[in-house]
């Protein structure tokens, strides 16, 4: 390997490393007490994120901690919404609120504010300035149908009913919003990559609430659509894909996506995604967070599990979704030293 790239990027060009590089979802947050500590001091999660100077703070706080492989930008999924137009909001203990929920207003109705994509470009620099050479800066966007699903909806929801039955009764409509924010995503990454990303990740958080079909018109084709035009544009950046919950769909979703790696959750049967993928396709993932917070010997027996599979395959170690608020920081300490012998 070339000590001057990053392990995790090395991975994602098709190398199998041992041990895999390492980076857990959400690990610049609520776990940590110097993030806590920030945020009392700062205020609101939104103000944080267009804070860069905070939002660099907190990206790198747990690469000094732990000595992550993988510093990931600290934003949120939702400011491509908040671009596009509508309000965006955090409600303490209730998550976030868009207005109007486009389940009762017109897309169109909207008036952009691009202006908000500044702030989060400023971070990606900052971070690339400060973080060491051997380290690998990820930035990310959630996919459209995740995003489209918060619009329509206002808000989160527990099984995405809103943007569902708007993509069954009026299909011309959901495509309509879809397009957009293809159309923002493509912008707000290229501004990520050109500010000094060295790969991205896509989240389809809610991808795992669809039928096969309209997971193949929502989730597989406005990203294959948005995979095409990025690498267009950056055809070195690699591309991560996280269709959480896709389950026995992954395979379909990487190889007509053109990910550049697969990024699985946990509840994801980890063999039949090797037997059903190429030997030469990255994975990421996909321990489990639970697994994590429990610690002990159900952590070692989970990790040995994952990088027994994997052992081989060119494979970025994570959490199958983001790190529990209320992991304990040895937990993290434990797979860090298990995993780095």
């Amino acid at each position: 390997m070339n000590p001057e790239i990053p392990r995790a990027l090395a991975v994602l060009n098709g190398q199998a490393l041992s041990p895999p590089p390492v980076w857990l979802m959400r690990q610049a947050g609520r776990y940590l007490p110097e993030y806590r500590e920030l945020r009392a001091e700062k205020g609101s999660f939104l103000k944080l994120c267009y804070d860069s100077e905070a939002a660099a703070e907190i990206t790198l706080q747990p690469i000094r901690r732990f000595g992550f492989d993988v510093a990931i930008l600290f934003s949120d999924i939702l400011i491509v919404p908040h671009a596009i137009g509508q309000d965006l909001s955090f409600a303490e203990g209730e998550g976030p609120r868009l207005a109007p929920p486009l389940k009762e207003a017109d897309l169109a109705s909207l008036a952009p504010a691009r202006h908000h994509y500044d702030a989060i470009w400023e971070t990606v620099r900052k971070v690339r300035s400060r973080l060491a050479p051997d380290k690998a800066l990820f930035g990310f966007a959630g996919s459209p149908y995740t995003v489209a699903t918060y619009m329509v909806a206002g808000q989160g929801s527990k099984d995405q009913a809103d943007a569902r039955l708007m993509a069954y009764a009026d299909p011309a409509r959901f495509q309509a919003l879809i397009s957009r924010i293809e159309a923002e995503t493509l912008h707000y990454l290229s501004g990520q990559i050109e500010a000094g990303a060295d790969a991205l990740m896509l989240f389809d958080s809610w991808s795992g609430s669809l039928a096969p079909t309209e997971f193949e018109r929502w989730v597989i084709a406005p990203t294959a659509r948005l995979v095409d035009q990025l690498r267009a544009r950056h055809p070195q950046t690699p591309i991560i894909g996280f269709p959480r919950g896709a389950a026995e769909k992954a395979p379909a979703y990487a190889r007509e996506t053109r990910v550049s790696a697969l990024a699985i959750d946990e509840s994801t049967d980890l063999h039949f995604i090797l037997a059903n993928t190429p030997d030469t396709l990255p994975l990421q993932g996909n321990l489990d967070p639970m697994a994590l917070k429990a610690g002990g010997e159900p952590l070692s027996r989970a990790m040995a599990g994952c990088l027994e599979a994997m052992a081989g395959r060119p494979h970025i170690l994570n959490l199958g979704h983001g790190i529990d608020r209320f992991t304990p920081i040895a937990h993290v300490e434990q797979l860090l030293a298990e995993l780095r012998g």
